[in-house]
């Protein structure tokens, strides 16, 4: 067994728990209001700002990829909740139809690319035990800014707040934890706890994705298997055992 890390597993756990401190929250708040894969859509269209970036040669740990990501994502969050406000029956399919035209943008963007398949890689999983220190205080500013802000202003500006949050959080955290993690750390914890009153479920949700992150980071260290996935994997387990102990019946 390979001897574990800790000078890469600690930043590692650590970038997960900053990614569930806001994942957590929104995740409950995508559950309740129906919007499964809004966080997908979202998501994939970070991703394709990175990847036209990429494409136009721009440096990879450059201000241009952060701005073409975030800036991509919040047009896309803009028009969800414009959408929202006119075709609100509709919703769900045309997030869908985002998702897979952003999927499908950036399988072109990549069509000329010899790296193109390891970008995409890249993307769908992540490099969380690629993480460093420093690379996390950024993150950490920023989650913290965003949580005081979804706190305290999304009483005045509503659904807009909420659309701008997910925007930003989504667009950082899938540079570190890939798309499918950012899914997963959104919805399985919020499905984990359902049933639970409101402070109980998030208190529940924090510690179903902490303990996810935790198995499955030292797993995939282990066991040299690609982390994000273990995670996804870890997390589904630790939610199935949760729902197997406490039903939503007898939840309070």
């Amino acid at each position: 067994m390979e001897t574990i890390d800790w000078t890469i597993i600690g930043p590692a756990l650590v970038a997960g728990l900053l990614v569930l401190s806001t994942h957590v929250p929104l995740g409950q708040e995508v559950l309740n209001r129906g919007i499964i894969f809004i966080d997908l859509a979202i998501a994939q269209v970070a991703g394709l700002g990175v990847i036209a970036a990429h494409a136009m040669d721009w440096a990879p740990d450059g201000l241009e990829v952060q701005l073409a990501a975030v800036s991509a994502a919040l047009l896309a969050a803009a028009g969800l909740h414009w959408t929202e406000k006119r075709w609100a029956k509709i919703q769900e399919p045309l997030i869908g139809v985002l998702f897979i035209l952003a999927a499908t943008g950036g399988i072109l963007l990549l069509a000329g690319n010899p790296h193109g398949s390891e970008h995409l890689k890249e993307l769908l999983v992540g490099q969380i035990l690629w993480t460093t220190w420093a690379s996390i205080w950024p993150l950490a500013v920023l989650y913290g800014v965003v949580l005081v802000a979804w706190h305290f202003l999304r009483s005045h500006f509503g659904d807009l707040t909420f659309y701008l949050a997910f925007a930003v959080v989504v667009t950082a955290s899938v540079q570190i934890v890939g798309i499918y993690l950012v899914f997963a750390s959104l919805i399985i914890p919020a499905l984990a706890t359902t049933g639970l009153r409101r402070g109980n479920r998030l208190v529940a949700g924090y510690l179903v994705g902490a303990l996810s992150y935790f198995i499955g980071i030292l797993l995939s260290f282990v066991l040299d298997l690609p982390t994000g996935a273990v995670i996804v994997w870890s997390m589904a387990a630790v939610a199935i055992v949760r729902g197997a102990v406490i039903s939503d019946k007898g939840a309070v």
